[in-house]
């Protein structure tokens, strides 16, 4: 981090070295905002200072990566950058949109809202409270739920509380864990806007997604045979691939999307890349899914 980064809150120098962890890892927990820029670049110097005002403005809603593009060449290459400044934003891991050139602050503003992020309040300061998290014991763990009777539990909740939204999102996801796919088809895309977006919803839609494409797929066994005899045959490697996800042999399943990236990245515009994102968001073991983002962010950067 350089001197003039340092001092200024949510900005940060991003390198090919600490992408992966910095840039990517981040922004499962808060978008990232890739500032590609140059010391020669005339408009570099205009947006920079309204893209870091803004970072401290929103208090964290989201985060300010500069990428030097003289020294970060691999970097820039690995985006495409044809031109200075450029910005992209980075969100649950993913590119999620960008612009080149330097637009103005209300432009931002727009830019920002239109991916739904506003200024975060500043945390507030609570007193008399020094002793809390020392003094207080670890609640039990809780034992393990049912998922067949969290469905029953949270249907007579639905109809009690008919308009709770918050509700039928809950029970659309004990339905998937029950092979109720359909029914948590219908609920999830009956959810207004607001929740559309949750980060619960978004991981059902992408449980839904692998579902789908299974329907009408051969078995594992023929495709593995395909596969065999054409090592090349990307499709056969993606079905294959979302069998083992949704299966007991994810791991498996990573290894099918993560050579078809290797093999060939743009593929059914993208599906390899969009395939491995897709399966993060659905596996709960979060050492294989850090590994497989590395080797994944491994492959796109060299």
């Amino acid at each position: 981090m350089t001197d003039a980064t340092a001092s200024k809150p949510h900005v940060f120098d991003a390198t090919t070295d600490r992408f992966e962890a910095d840039v990517i890892q981040r922004s499962l927990q808060v978008p990232v905002l890739v500032d590609f820029w140059a010391t020669w670049c005339g408009p570099c110097r205009t947006l920079g200072p309204i893209l870091e005002k803004l970072a401290a403005e929103y208090n964290g809603a989201f985060e300010l990566a500069k990428v030097d593009v003289d020294k970060e060449q691999q970097l820039a290459a690995a985006f495409q950058i044809r031109s200075v400044p450029t910005v992209v934003l980075v969100k649950d891991g993913q590119l999620a949109d960008g612009f080149p050139g330097a637009l103005p602050e209300g432009q931002l503003r727009e830019f920002l809202k239109h991916h739904g992020i506003e200024p975060a309040p500043a945390a507030p300061v609570l007193e008399g409270v020094e002793g809390l998290a020392t003094g207080a014991q670890a609640a039990p763990a809780a034992p393990p739920v049912d998922p067949h009777a969290e469905v029953g539990r949270l249907r007579k909740a639905v109809e009690a509380a008919p308009d709770d939204d918050q509700l039928k999102l809950d029970l659309a996801l004990a339905l998937l864990a029950t092979g109720g796919a359909k029914e948590a088809a219908r609920l999830i895309d009956a959810l207004p806007a607001n929740l559309a977006t949750d980060e619960r919803a978004v991981k059902a839609r992408a449980r839904l997604g692998f579902a789908a494409t299974l329907q009408d797929a051969p078995p594992p066994e023929t495709l593995r045979a395909a596969i065999d005899a054409d090592p090349g045959d990307l499709r056969a490697r993606y079905l294959l691939g979302v069998h083992e996800i949704v299966s007991d042999d994810p791991e498996a399943g990573l290894e099918q999307f993560l050579e078809m990236l290797r093999r060939d990245r743009g593929f059914d515009d993208g599906l390899p890349r969009r395939a491995l994102i897709d399966a993060f968001r659905i596996l709960d073991d979060e050492d294989l899914v850090g590994r497989y983002r590395r080797r994944m962010s491994s492959l796109l950067l060299s």
